[in-house]
Parts: C-alpha cells; sequence; structure tokens
C-alpha cells in the first residue's frame, strides 16, 4: 500500500499536557505518520489500557528526592514530549513498509512489543516504551520498529489479543527476575488487575503455585484462572490470613504490585532466604521498611519494569500455545476514552480493558460492547 492509498488523516488521543482527564483529546485530523527505515505502518484494531496511562498523564513517578514530583516514567531522563499518542498494547495489520523490510510483510497480523530496547544485547540499562518515547495505538494508525511487530496466529480475536503484551510482560520479567520455578508457592498481590491477573497464569504456566490477594466478591474470578486460595485484602493481619491459606506452608516469593501499608508484613510472610519483586505500587510508593526483617531472613528484593526480548518470546510462546487465556472484560470505543479511562481507573472488574478505533467497532471480537 503506498502512502496515496491510506488516508490522510486518522483519529487518535493525544496526550496535551500532565493533568487530569482533559489533558485527553479526541481529535480527527492527526496526521497519519508514514514508516521511516526499518519501521512498519500497522492499522490498528485494538489496544489495552495500562496503568503507566494513568501515571504518565498525571505525572505521578515523582523524583529521587522528592515523591510528589510531577515527572512521568523514567523521570529526569524522560523522552515524553507533547502531544503524544499514548497505548502499548497494539493489534492490528501492516498496512505498509518502510524501507529496506520486506513488503511481504505487508497484510500481516502483528502484536507490537511495545519496549524500545535502544541497546542490541538483552539489557533493560537503556529502555522506553512505545506510548511514551513514540506514539502508540491510541490511534487508528501507527509506526513502530519492524522487529517490535510480531506476526501472530492465533484464533484469539483482535481485542482479545490487546489485552496481553504490557501486562503479561511485566508480569513474566517479574518472574524471571526473581527466578520462580516449579513448586514455588508465590504470592499476588492486586491480583485482580491486567499484571496481576497475569501473574497467576504466568504462574501456573511455569509450574508454580500462586496465591492471590483481592477483594473478597473477586476470589471466585482469581480461582477460576489458577490461584490455588484467594486472601481477602481487607483481612486485618496479612501474615496471619496467608498462613491459614497456604495451610502454613512457606511463601518463596511475593508479587507485589501494591505496596503501601503493607509492604513491611509483605516481607514478613517471605520465607527465610525468599524473593520479593514488585513493577508497581498502586496503594502507595512510599514505603515503611524495617531493614532488620530483611537481613535478617537474607531477602532478595528485585525492581521490574517492562521485560527483555526473550521474556516477549517466552510469552508469544505461551499465547500461541493457548497456556494463558485472555482475560477481556470490556471494550470501549476510541473516542469514548475519557469513559474507558475512568472505568479503568475504578478497577470495578477483573482482568483487561481495550479501546477499538470507532471504524473498526463492528468487527473487533469482544465480550461486552458500550453503544
Amino acid at each position: 500500500m503506498t502512502s496515496t492509498e491510506l488516508p490522510s488523516t486518522m483519529s487518535a488521543v493525544q496526550l496535551t499536557r500532565h493533568g487530569g482527564l482533559d489533558a485527553l483529546t479526541y481529535r480527527d485530523d492527526v496526521p497519519v505518520p508514514w514508516p521511516a527505515a526499518g519501521e512498519v505502518l500497522i492499522e490498528v484494531t485494538a489496544c489495552g489500557m495500562n496503568n503507566t496511562d494513568v501515571w504518565v498523564r498525571q505525572g505521578a513517578y515523582g523524583s529521587d528526592t522528592d515523591p510528589d514530583a510531577v515527572s512521568t516514567w523514567r523521570r529526569g531522563r524522560s523522552t515524553l514530549t507533547f502531544p503524544r499518542i499514548q497505548g502499548t498494547d497494539s493489534v492490528g495489520r501492516v498496512v505498509a513498509v518502510g524501507p529496506d523490510v520486506a513488503t511481504s510483510r505487508v497484510g500481516e497480523r502483528v502484536i507490537v512489543d511495545f519496549s524500545l530496547y535502544n541497546r542490541d544485547d538483552d539489557s533493560l540499562a537503556d529502555i522506553d516504551y512505545i506510548g511514551h518515547g513514540r506514539d502508540g495505538g491510541y490511534a487508528e494508525y501507527q509506526c513502530v520498529p519492524a522487529d517490535n511487530a510480531h506476526a501472530v496466529d492465533t484464533t484469539l480475536t483482535d481485542a482479545e489479543l490487546a489485552t496481553f503484551c504490557c501486562a503479561y510482560l511485566t508480569g513474566e520479567h517479574m518472574l524471571e527476575r526473581a527466578g520462580v520455578a516449579a513448586g514455588e508457592r508465590v504470592l499476588v498481590t492486586g491480583a485482580s488487575g491486567g499484571v496481576g491477573s497475569g501473574i497467576v497464569q504466568l504462574c501456573r504456566a511455569r509450574g508454580a503455585i500462586p496465591y492471590a490477594i483481592t477483594r473478597a466478591d473477586k476470589a471466585e474470578a482469581l480461582q477460576a484462572i489458577g490461584a490455588e486460595a484467594v486472601i481477602d485484602r481487607s483481612a486485618s493481619d496479612w501474615v496471619a490470613a496467608v498462613e491459614t491459606a497456604t495451610g502454613g506452608q512457606p511463601v518463596d516469593v511475593v508479587a507485589d504490585l501494591v505496596a503501601g501499608e503493607h509492604f513491611n508484613d509483605l516481607l514478613r510472610i517471605l520465607r527465610p532466604e525468599g524473593r520479593y519483586t514488585t513493577a508497581g505500587a498502586i496503594a502507595g510508593p512510599v514505603v515503611n521498611l524495617d531493614l532488620r526483617t530483611m537481613y535478617l531472613k537474607h531477602l532478595q528484593l528485585h525492581g521490574s519494569s517492562q521485560g527483555r526480548r526473550s521474556d516477549f518470546r517466552r510469552l508469544l510462546g505461551h499465547i500461541v500455545a493457548g497456556r494463558i487465556q485472555p482475560l477481556l472484560h470490556d471494550t470501549w470505543r476510541l473516542s469514548d476514552f475519557h469513559a474507558a479511562q475512568t472505568a479503568f481507573m475504578d478497577k470495578d472488574y477483573v482482568g483487561k480493558l481495550v479501546v477499538v478505533p470507532d471504524r473498526h467497532w463492528d468487527t473487533v471480537g469482544a465480550p461486552h460492547v458500550h453503544d
């Protein structure tokens, strides 16, 4: 397809500044991008929603010296410029290729690895992501590096495919960083969210035994996807509640997405020489830590964000083999983005929410729709 066969403008949601929902503007006059060397142009059919969209919009990442400072992801070395089209979890079809990319790729159905690695090795020392350092998938079209667009052969719908990338890649890397092995017990906080519910499934995929902390009304849904037991997050004593749930068996790894006031309790729950891994702090990023808990138990603490190419390859293998299942709770039109992100922030669901460009609304499969 040539540039003359594509529309010159497209619909997209642009982040214009840090702030509230009014910082997001839906436009139908955004220029359609064209792929440079080494890139492909994707017609986006679905894009999943993630916490990083909200945190970047709010500028909620703080700084090394001020946790309340308005700052975006990567803090002092941010690549964010305005306006920016966010959206990490893109699925669609290749409609054009840049110079030096095989034209045979046109027509491929693809899922996008959102990580911009910036190095040839599998290091995370210099990493960015699509939707932050360059435009993402809350649009009808987007350009991505050709190596980030992975052809995928599956019977899952595009909306279902769009539930995986950011959340499950984040979860897979957390488990990899902590060296989770078959037979180990893993306690997952924030287990009903996109990353947490992904971790529950990814634990089972590698033979580990997940225990979930979430709201009581979500317990049945978490057990249905593989949680060995569910701990009510409103329990007054998490340490005792987890011990009851595990039958007194040791917890090898805590995969934490919540932090806040329960941080030190989570370290207390770990067995001696246990491992703690985190990629989020939705209950509060500034925590109380009794260092004696850490050093007397010889604990390992792992910070984690995004994932490596090798993590994505494993994730794609799990998807194609059917070892993990999409948890698509709902879909929203791109033009209803404010309502979609409001529903996302309310967290009254298990799994993922997905945004669909209006032009594909009638053709992209979804379990629920908003008319």
